[in-house]
């Protein structure tokens, strides 16, 4: 909600964008490899060194740190009026084996940056301000994606995240245990109420804002998601003497999915996304036709209606390949994850801001998940994008201009301020 008293008082007030800089570089040395980028896994021990750099930050500047049941952290910065509901940032400083600098962390540093500059500036906002490290956003040790977010809002259950084990055997309850950040309190409660508004900055991890020259990106919506497991099975046969009009050869019907997956997704443009990117060919020998493959297909749209054509015209695809190559087709849908639409309010809040810093900003959809798609079941969400070096992210050589992450953050002080309002 946006308060009565919130009034453009602070149009001058800008965060330091070289203390945002130098912090994500301290955080960064945490994990850090050797060609540049950050490999800082889950509930491991780094992960432990970077949750205690930040709650040491937090507590620097003032805030109330407490740790939920599955690990997340929450520092609150108190409002005249803490019976407000709590107007909210964060992210999550988790990364994948080959990680970068900016994935995450930018989220979580833009918040704290917003939080010191308050400090510095001595203004009292009229609702608490609340910042979130949420626990294994990225789903590399162990999974599913987005946990700590995820039992927040309620999406599963806290037993069901504690019992998830990763490769070696080691359960997230024991991780958690293993870095103490196995929070006595019970995992926060999803209560629209209790939350006013949540907002996250962001690397794009993709190539549209640059391209476009653009230094924000107003976040309208993050695109649903079906994913699935696809089984063609034809017959294994000798590849000289087999004539090919007689073959049933399930790597051609495969290559016709693959083609096929392609086009359903240009047939949506401009928010439609299709892609293979696993295949197993069995048997995967030179001179022998294959018999079976296995593989994946990924439907991403910013609508369910669209998402629901692609799934049609998916199944449609799957059907006149095994049709035309003789073999036969097994489809399963493994993950799906609903179009997730922002907050109008907070959009606005978010294009309003860009507008008063002069700063270029179009409307952009999320083709990732993140953990403000979960936040957005249970209370009004928004996100800030700002570019990334050549739309490159999950690697070691992603980057961001320092300037870039400058302006997102000062678009995320503003928004935060229209939505907790100034103390008089």
């Amino acid at each position: 909600m946006t308060l009565a008293s919130a009034t453009p008082t602070l149009a001058d007030l800008r965060v330091d964008g070289a203390r945002l800089w130098q912090s994500l570089m301290d955080l960064a040395r945490i994990g850090g490899t050797e060609k540049g980028g950050v490999c800082r896994l889950a509930l491991t021990d780094l992960d432990r060194q970077g949750r205690d750099l930040f709650v040491n930050w937090a507590m620097d500047a003032g805030c109330e740190v407490r740790v939920d049941a599955i690990g997340n952290i929450f520092a609150r910065r108190p409002g005249r009026d803490n019976r407000l509901p709590v107007v909210m940032t964060g992210s999550h400083i988790d990364t994948q084996p080959t990680g970068g600098k900016f994935d995450g962390n930018y989220g979580v540093l833009a918040g704290l940056e917003v939080l010191r500059t308050l400090n510095d500036a001595g203004v009292q906002t009229e609702a608490p301000l609340e910042l979130a490290v949420w626990t294994n956003e990225e789903g590399s040790r162990f999974v599913p994606v987005m946990m700590g977010s995820g039992v927040y809002a309620g999406a599963f259950t806290l037993e069901h995240a504690l019992s998830q084990q990763d490769r070696d055997g080691v359960s997230v309850r024991q991780a958690l245990s293993d870095i103490r950040y196995d929070g006595d309190a019970a995992v926060p409660p999803a209560q629209p109420d209790g939350v006013g508004a949540y907002f996250e900055a962001h690397i794009e991890q993709g190539p549209v804002l640059e391209a476009a020259d653009t230094v924000i990106g107003v976040v309208t919506a993050a695109l649903g998601q079906r994913w699935y497991d696809v089984v063609l099975t034809g017959v294994e046969a000798h590849a000289g003497p087999t004539p090919m009009p007689l073959r049933r050869d399930a790597l051609l019907a495969a290559s016709d999915l693959v083609l096929a997956v392609n086009e359903i997704a240009l047939a949506h443009a401009p928010d439609a996304r299709g892609t293979v990117g696993w295949m197993d060919v069995f048997p995967n020998s030179r001179n022998v036709i294959p018999g079976r493959v296995r593989m994946t297909v990924d439907l991403r749209a910013a609508d369910d209606a669209t998402l629901s054509a692609m799934d049609a015209a998916l199944r449609a695809a799957v059907d006149a390949a095994a049709a035309a190559r003789g073999v036969a087709a097994q489809v399963e849908q493994v993950v799906y994850f609903a179009p997730q639409p922002f907050a109008s309010a907070l959009v606005d809040s978010v294009r309003e801001g860009a507008k008063s810093l002069s700063l270029s900003a179009m409307d952009v959809v999320s083709g990732a998940g993140h953990d403000a798609v979960y936040l957005a079941r249970v209370a009004p969400a928004a996100m800030i994008f700002v570019p990334c070096k050549d739309g490159i992210s999950h690697n070691e050589i992603e980057d961001a201009r320092p300037e870039h992450l400058e302006a997102g953050c000062n678009v995320l002080l503003r928004a935060m301020l229209a939505q907790a309002g100034v103390a008089a």
